[in-house]
């Protein structure tokens, strides 16, 4: 079978950097959302409980700081945002 990679290691690692750093941008335009809209603050801690669920889908590993986060916003609003589940 002839080899039909289509990358290296290095190709990998700038794949899930990218991605990474995409996570990153979305989630800061959502702390900025929140600063303008503290109203809609539940529905923002759903937002970024949805971006780090697609982490977590994909095997991307969690930084620290954001699991963090999710457990301080968790603890802020009750644990009730979010538990959207049928």
């Amino acid at each position: 079978m002839s080899g039909c990679i289509i990358g290296g290691d290095a190709e990998l690692k700038g794949l899930w950097r990218m991605a990474f750093e995409d996570l990153i941008t979305r989630i800061n335009m959502l702390f900025v959302e929140m600063e303008n809209q503290p109203e809609d603050a539940s529905e923002l801690l759903d937002q970024i409980r949805l971006e780090l669920n697609r982490m977590r889908a994909t095997g991307q590993p969690l930084p620290e700081d954001l699991v963090k986060l999710e457990e301080r916003l968790d603890r802020e609003f009750g644990g009730n945002a979010g538990d959207t589940e049928a």
